[in-house]
């Protein structure tokens, strides 16, 4: 394996440093397409991440698994990673993960919410964006989520940023009407005010 992969994966700041230095292949790829940047992403190593950021590793570049930096930190809840991807100039929130979601679908089913906080900052993020099981980000919150709190303040947050509340399921079944099947009674309340 290359020495940048192994400085990725073991957090290994100062050969991280020397390397990109010299402009040693910061988006070099490894036999499962990774970057080193998707290594330290997998490995939730924040200090290099940043170092492989910082002199222009890709944030957008997409693994075998179809996972990118991005889509991975959010799922996984790394915010510090997803913070430092998304202070880089060329972000494509349009880049999807296997199952056709951006970071904001697994984010909320996982109840990341200040991971869901920070991506709704951005301006333009497609709230609505609708995965392969026809899913927004407002139904998998509901659909998957446990109706605690977080859950709660995921919807709420979702609610603020204008996402439309009435796109129904590939079945025709709206969040409300899965907030009301699970007993969500917080959820139908906040749902049927923002109605």
């Amino acid at each position: 394996m290359q020495s940048i992969f192994i400085a990725a994966k073991n957090n290994n700041t100062l050969k991280i440093k020397k390397l990109t230095e010299r402009n040693s292949s910061i988006n070099l790829r490894n036999e499962q397409q990774q970057t080193p940047l998707m290594v330290a992403t997998y490995n939730n190593n924040i200090e290099a991440a940043k170092l492989l950021i910082k002199p222009g590793a890709d944030v957008n570049a997409q693994d075998n698994r179809l996972e990118t930096p991005i889509l991975h930190a959010g799922a996984a809840g790394y915010y510090e990673i997803l913070n430092a991807c998304l202070g880089t100039d060329n972000v494509n929130f349009l880049k999807l993960n296997r199952y056709g979601g951006t970071a904001l679908i697994p984010a909320c089913e996982r109840g990341h919410v200040k991971i869901v906080k920070r991506l709704l900052k951005i301006e333009n993020f497609p709230v609505d964006h609708i995965n392969n099981l026809g899913w927004t980000a407002l139904l998998v919150t509901v659909i998957l989520g446990d109706g605690t709190q977080k859950y709660i303040d995921i919807v709420q947050m979702l609610i603020e940023a204008g996402c439309n509340i009435y796109i129904a399921d590939k079945d025709g079944v709206t969040a409300l009407e899965h907030a009301q099947k699970s007993g969500f009674t917080e959820m139908v309340n906040l749902l049927k005010a923002n109605g």
